[in-house]
């Protein structure tokens, strides 16, 4: 299945080539572009893209309001939110709103073609390199009290604790495997649960949760 992609970027050169980049992918086609949010809000309406690549800074609409109307579609597509600012305040934002993954603009091609292609696949990219350095800097700084984490965190298994704890840190599903000594197929299993008893709906939510709860912190990190 081909995976239609919009790209919503205000500069022309970059969205060339992005789409570039992804059209020579088989698998990928960039159905439609945007030069500023607001457009990126009609022509998702309009195309139904299964990934949006959202730039933050455009003129009448940023990309991170753009992508909470987004978010709040009928059947939303994925959005991978891609800046040249490697700023807390940024990813912190994006990840409330709903952006599925992060990328800084100067990533690797194939990076990029990776975040669109796990996106549209339903799993969530998280940059340890970003994200888990800026969801501290943010969530942990307001994070409340261990003694009222959420009733759901403390419902948790032990074992899914420690999956939670992993993929809080950027931990991909193979990685937590190899810390754990346990499967990938577990891991997957585990971190459905977690979703389901979090009642976040995926796993960036699960990540700002554990660290605006405190879980993180009073985890040890």
């Amino acid at each position: 299945m081909t995976i239609r992609v919009l790209i919503a970027d205000d500069q022309q050169l970059l969205r060339a080539g992005f789409r570039v980049i992804l059209d020579a992918e088989p698998d990928i086609e960039v159905v439609d572009e945007a030069g500023d949010g607001a457009e990126a809000v009609r022509r998702t309406q309009l195309t139904r893209p299964d990934v949006v690549l959202m730039d933050i800074r455009m003129p009448e609409l940023d990309g991170l309001a753009a992508t909470e109307q987004i978010m709040a579609m009928s059947e939303p597509p994925r959005v991978v939110v891609l800046t040249t600012f490697d700023l807390n305040e940024y990813v912190y934002r994006a990840l409330q709103v709903g952006a599925t993954g992060f990328l800084l603009k100067d990533a690797p091609s194939s990076r990029l073609v990776a975040a669109v292609r796990a996106a549209a696949a339903g799993d969530e990219l998280i940059e340890p390199s970003i994200t888990r350095r800026l969801v501290e800097a943010y969530a942990a700084a307001e994070a409340r009290p261990p003694a009222e984490l959420p009733v759901a965190v403390r419902d948790l298994t032990e074992r899914e604790l420690d999956v939670l704890r992993l993929v809080a840190r950027g931990c991909s599903n193979g990685e937590i495997a190899e810390e754990l000594f346990i499967g990938e197929t577990t891991v997957k299993t585990h971190v459905a649960r977690i979703l389901a008893k979090l009642d976040v709906r995926d796993r960036v939510q699960a990540v700002v949760l554990a660290y605006e709860s405190g879980f993180v912190a009073q985890a040890g990190g």
